[in-house]
C-alpha cells in the first residue's frame, strides 16, 4: 500500500471537472486507506518553513520556562505538554513533547475554547507572531477540504460551512466563539535503535476528530496500519505537502464510509530531533454528529447514536489522558 498524493491546486483555480476528478481522488483516498497527501495547496511554503525553524527555540528553553506554560494552567488545555504526559498506547508513555493553540479567546468561552499561552517575546522572537499567522492559514485551508470532502461525499459544497465556521466575516467571528480548532506543534527526542523498539513518538491511534491536517520536516517516522495485511507503512514525507487523515467523527458521520485509521509514530532513530505541526479544525461544539443518510445503503441502519462534537471529544480526550 502507498499513501495517496493528491494535487488540490485545480480546486482552488479550476473548472468544475477539475474539482470532481479532485473529488474522485479524494472519496477513493477517504474510504482506504483513510490517509493521503495533498500539494497544490494555499498555505505558503515560507510559512511553513518558518514554523518549522522557530520551534527548536522553544522547544530548546529552560524546563522551567516550559513548564509555566503547561496545559493544566489553562482551563481550554493550551500550553506545554511534557513528554510521556499522554498514553495512547499504553503502556508506552508518547515519547514527544508539545505546545498546543487555538482560536485567542476570552476565558470561560467553553471547552478546548479560550486564550492562549505564549513564552516571552525575548526568549522566542516571533514564535507568537508566526504561529498565530500559520494558525489563520492552515484554518483557511481546513475549510476547502472541508468543501472538497462534501462534493467526494456528493453533497452540497458547502455542506459542511457551519461545522467548520465559514461564511462570510461577521458569521465566522460569531461562530469562532462557538467552534474547536487546535494546532499542536511537537518535537520527538532521537532515541538508539534499542529505545526505538520499546517506545512510540506517539503511540498508535485513531485520531479524535474529523480531519487532521499534518506539516512534518523530512526526518518521517509517521507509520499507517493496513488492515488488510496487518503491516505499518511509512508515509514518506513530500516537502510542503499536508498529510491528511480521516478522524473518528468524520467516520461516525459517513457511517464508516470514510475510514478513520490507526497510525503512530516511531521515535527517531537518528541525531536530529523530529519537529512536527498537527492543525485540527474539529468544528461547531454544538454540531450534532449522526449519520449522513446519503451514506446509508438500502436497509442499512446507523452503526452510531447522535452526539455532539463536545460529548465525543470529551469522551476520547478522557480516555488518553
Amino acid at each position: 500500500m502507498e499513501i495517496p498524493v493528491i494535487d488540490v491546486s485545480g480546486y482552488f483555480t479550476g473548472s468544475e471537472p477539475e474539482k470532481q476528478h479532485i473529488a474522485r481522488e479524494l472519496h477513493a483516498a477517504c474510504c482506504a486507506p483513510g490517509f493521503f497527501q495533498i500539494t497544490g495547496h494555499t498555505v505558503p511554503a515560507e510559512l511553513q518553513q518558518r514554523l518549522l525553524s522557530v520551534l527548536p527555540s522553544f522547544f530548546a528553553l529552560p524546563q522551567e520556562k516550559k513548564a509555566a506554560l503547561h496545559r493544566s494552567n489553562s482551563k481550554c488545555l493550551r500550553g506545554y505538554e511534557q513528554v510521556g504526559a499522554q498514553k495512547l498506547e499504553k503502556p508506552f508513555a508518547d515519547q514527544k513533547e508539545g505546545f498546543m493553540i487555538g482560536h485567542e479567546l476570552p476565558e470561560d468561552s467553553g471547552y478546548l475554547r479560550g486564550p492562549n499561552q505564549w513564552p516571552d517575546e525575548a526568549d522566542v522572537p516571533s514564535f507568537q507572531a508566526t504561529f498565530t499567522e500559520y494558525f489563520a492559514a492552515v484554518h483557511d485551508l481546513s475549510i476547502s477540504l472541508f468543501r472538497m470532502i462534501a462534493l467526494s461525499l456528493d453533497l452540497r459544497e458547502n455542506y459542511f460551512d457551519d461545522f467548520v465556521s465559514s461564511g462570510q466575516w461577521k458569521e465566522r467571528l460569531i461562530n469562532v466563539f462557538k467552534a474547536i480548532a487546535m494546532c499542536r506543534a511537537h518535537r520527538y527526542p532521537p532515541a538508539t535503535p534499542a529505545k526505538a523498539e520499546r517506545s512510540r513518538g506517539i503511540g498508535a491511534h485513531t485520531d479524535f476528530g474529523a480531519l487532521t491536517l499534518l506539516l512534518q520536516d523530512n526526518l518521517g517516522g509517521l507509520e499507517v496500519f493496513h488492515r488488510p495485511t496487518e503491516n505499518w507503512i511509512s508515509v514518506k514525507p513530500i516537502k510542503d505537502a499536508y498529510v491528511v487523515n480521516i478522524g473518528d467523527m468524520l467516520e461516525r458521520w459517513t457511517n464508516q464510509k470514510y475510514s478513520s485509521t490507526m497510525h503512530r509514530v516511531i521515535s527517531p532513530v537518528s541525531q536530529k530531533d523530529r519537529y512536527s505541526v498537527a492543525f485540527f479544525n474539529e468544528g461547531l461544539a454544538s454540531q450534532v454528529i449522526e449519520c449522513i443518510p446519503s451514506c446509508l445503503k438500502e436497509g442499512e441502519k446507523p452503526l452510531f447514536p447522535p452526539t455532539t462534537a463536545e460529548e465525543h471529544l470529551r469522551s476520547r480526550y478522557g480516555v488518553s489522558y
